[in-house]
């Protein structure tokens, strides 16, 4: 199983370069970043400076979408950071959250994902793509594409992640929820012909090791908040009974919420999100209980675990993944 990391860009320049840094000599392979370019900063300018204090890597969004940028805008960004990184670049896409609803705008459809997924491989290929009828090529490009990981939640998202994904984005590590996810997944790769077992599968969530239970949930109450976003979304999509309970019912006491405040540790976002919750979405406890957790989420079909790493003391966590962790999964 490998390893990553997600930064939130809220923090110094030269703390994501330097957290970055110490990503990947702790053995971490993947850097993500989360792009929401108004409430915090634009991520294509942090790639660039990530890929350049790096040597092994792969760097991607998690997750941009189809709506913010026009689609030979993020092409030729990806494209020109494929140059700059040696090809080290992944694309983390969904349909939009607080990038989208932070200027009150709805997240995009499926439709439009697929679509600029599709010019996109094509433009990154060195391919010439017809654009309201105007024929597109990036003559530069160096032809390798990057990987494309799509996040989603409802039936119909996970079908296109198996559709067209070369990786799909689970924010969570409810081991339930993403085994009964990764059904729709399979369905989506066998209407396309696909073979299930060469799509890879995120679970992405944060962390924190401690003897302290009720210190850590406050840690990471803030993530179940940011899942509800989706799962309100879902809920006016879907009947019921075409949702678990498991990641539908928490909720139901659900307020306001405040994206700038948006994954923040202590957020009144947070209040209604319960401890059983918090403690099936993210990892923590003593290392017993990392390892434990990891090891079920290997078995149901993880092959990346990406932390989120906006919990507080992150240089900390790193250093304990570094000793207790990632040894025993990439060696």
């Amino acid at each position: 199983m490998d390893f990553g990391i997600t930064i939130k860009p809220d923090i110094s320049i030269d703390r994501i370069l330097s957290l970055t840094r110490q990503a990947e000599s702790s053995g971490f392979s993947f850097g993500w970043i989360f792009d929401s370019h108004v409430i915090w900063k634009e991520p294509f300018p942090l790639l660039t400076l990530m890929a350049s204090n790096t040597k092994k890597m792969r760097l991607g969004t998690c997750v941009t979408n189809p709506a913010v940028r026009d689609v030979t805008v993020s092409a030729s960004l990806f494209a020109t950071l494929n140059l700059a990184s040696h090809g080290r670049m992944e694309l983390g896409i969904g349909r939009g959250d607080s990038s989208r609803r932070v200027l009150g705008k709805k997240p995009t459809t499926l439709e439009n994902l697929e679509e600029f997924v599709r010019i996109f491989r094509s433009l990154n290929a060195g391919k010439t793509v017809d654009l309201d009828g105007i024929p597109t090529k990036f003559p530069w490009a160096s032809g390798e594409i990057p990987r494309v990981w799509v996040a989603g939640y409802g039936p119909k998202a996970l079908r296109t992640a198996g559709r067209i994904g070369d990786g799909v984005i689970l924010q969570f590590a409810d081991l339930d929820l993403i085994d009964w996810c990764l059904g729709f997944v399979r369905e989506g790769a066998k209407e396309a012909g696909r073979d299930f077992s060469k799509i890879e599968v995120m679970a992405a969530a944060p962390v924190w090791a401690s003897e302290d239970l009720k210190t850590a949930r406050e840690h990471v109450r803030w993530f179940p908040a940011l899942v509800s976003n989706h799962v309100i979304d879902l809920i006016s999509k879907y009947k019921p009974e075409e949702l678990p309970p498991a990641l539908t019912s928490f909720v139901k006491d659900r307020g306001k919420y405040d994206y700038l405040h948006h994954c923040e540790v202590g957020s009144d976002n947070a209040e209604f999100v319960s401890d059983e919750v918090v403690d099936r979405f993210c990892i923590i406890g003593p290392i017993d209980e990392h390892r434990k957790k990891l090891d079920s989420l290997r078995k149901v079909g993880v092959t990346q675990f990406n932390i989120y790493l906006m919990c507080g003391d992150e240089e900390k966590t790193l250093d304990v993944y570094k000793r207790e962790i990632v040894p025993h999964y990439t060696h």
